[in-house]
């Protein structure tokens, strides 16, 4: 079996490229340039049916004509740049210091998107896979709304693979599922009053911090797997209505960030909520928020932000595969765990019933920080675990 190794001015390259692609902004709805940038490093590479889709996903092929497609997803957009001050690197700067490559979405995922368009390089320069092809999806999104581009992209597109990984930040380990998220918005009724007499009124804050209490107590009693451990609960904003700051609210929005382990579903975990809103005996409602957006190229995006869990079986060909291909790139067995955060899989696997597992450059705790960074010695490392990965699935005699 053939093993991937970036030379020397590939890895050149490809730090160049990762450089580039920290250094153009990219939130949510306003990837373009960088997917600009992408198309140009697909198509110089020597992918084919390099193409930007309808909602602004880029995507590009390697391998046979035809046979059985893995897709190697990740995503475009970052989160916004927090605590700006605290900072001792530019965020947009791309600086390199002892290796590590410092930078806004560093880690999550721009270390892996360059990983998979190299680990796509080193499959088209051996002339492989033979036995199917791979598609690299760079998609939109994923940070609001997980899942989203990859519906589009497989539903609305046809891309349809037979197996998927998704290479968000796992430290080279070996995701195979993930917990869920369900976001939900409770609101809470009562009474204007002049804040002068709010006897007269019914504060709408008070119940809903009734309720706060009654969400903190319940968060402790959630259910538990024993692989993806147990769901969690967090209130993340609160928002009142008045006519004026000298009158009593009547009317409080929480938003509840909800992560579901696997046997949860959106009904059980509406169903919590209107129990504690019942027990508490206020008047209040809950439902499933709802994401909308136009995509960069003007596709309208809209989708109820419930993310399921899911779970690959240890022993799938998929797992093996990706465990075997680790071990022979890296020289070590990597461990089989999974992620606490949700990604495209929530679609793919979660939905679609496609098999996915994940693997990619970058601690996940550095995701979402001061002083994101990721290890370019990784992102290598990523790149050539994919090729190999391509290989042990598509060309398995090679």
């Amino acid at each position: 079996m053939v093993k991937f190794q970036l030379n020397d001015e590939e890895r050149e390259e490809l730090t160049a490229f990762l450089q580039d692609l920290v250094r153009i902004p990219s939130p949510p709805t306003q990837e373009g340039p960088l997917a600009e940038r992408i198309v140009t490093e697909m198509e110089r590479l020597g992918l084919r049916d390099v193409r930007v889709d309808r909602i602004g996903n880029v995507i590009g092929w390697v391998g046979a004509d035809a046979g059985p497609v893995l897709m190697l997803n990740g995503h475009m957009d970052t989160v916004g740049v927090s605590n700006a001050e605290a900072w001792t690197h530019d965020p947009f700067g791309a600086q390199i210091e002892q290796d590590r490559l410092y930078g806004l979405g560093a880690c999550d995922m721009k270390g892996g998107l360059a990983a998979m368009v190299y680990g796509a390089r080193l499959l088209r320069r051996a002339g492989l896979p033979a036995g199917g092809r791979v598609v690299v999806a760079c998609v939109v999104q994923e940070e609001p709304c997980e899942g989203l581009a990859s519906r589009v992209l497989i539903e609305e597109e046809g891309v349809r693979p037979d197996g998927v990984l998704i290479a968000e930040p796992s430290d080279l380990q070996v995701a195979r599922g993930q917990r869920g998220r369900i976001e939900l918005q409770v609101t809470t009724y009562g009474r204007s009053a002049h804040a002068s007499q709010p006897e007269l009124g019914e504060n709408a804050i008070y119940t809903a911090a009734r309720l706060v209490f009654g969400l903190e107590l319940l968060a402790d009693q959630l259910a538990k797997d024993p692989f993806l451990g147990q769901g969690t609960l967090a209130v993340t904003d609160i928002q009142s209505e008045a006519g004026s700051r000298n009158a009593v609210p009547y009317r409080c929005d929480l938003i509840i960030d909800r992560r579901l382990t696997l046997g949860e579903t959106e009904a059980t975990a509406l169903a919590e909520i209107q129990r504690t809103i019942a027990r508490e005996g206020v008047h209040a409602d809950v439902q499933v928020t709802e994401y909308t957006a136009a995509s960069y190229t003007g596709y309208p995006c809209r989708a109820r932000e419930f993310y399921p869990p899911w779970v690959i079986e240890e022993d799938h060909p998929l797992v093996a595969a990706l465990v075997r291909a680790t071990r022979a790139q890296l020289g070590r067995r990597p461990q089989v765990g999974y992620w606490n955060f949700s990604t495209e899989g929530a679609y793919t696997a979660g939905v679609a019933g496609i098999p996915t597992v994940g693997f990619g450059p970058g601690d996940p705790r550095q995701a979402h920080t001061v002083d994101e960074s990721v290890s370019l010695k990784d992102v290598c490392s990523a790149a050539e675990v994919y090729a190999r990965l391509a290989v042990e699935l598509l060309t398995p005699d090679v």
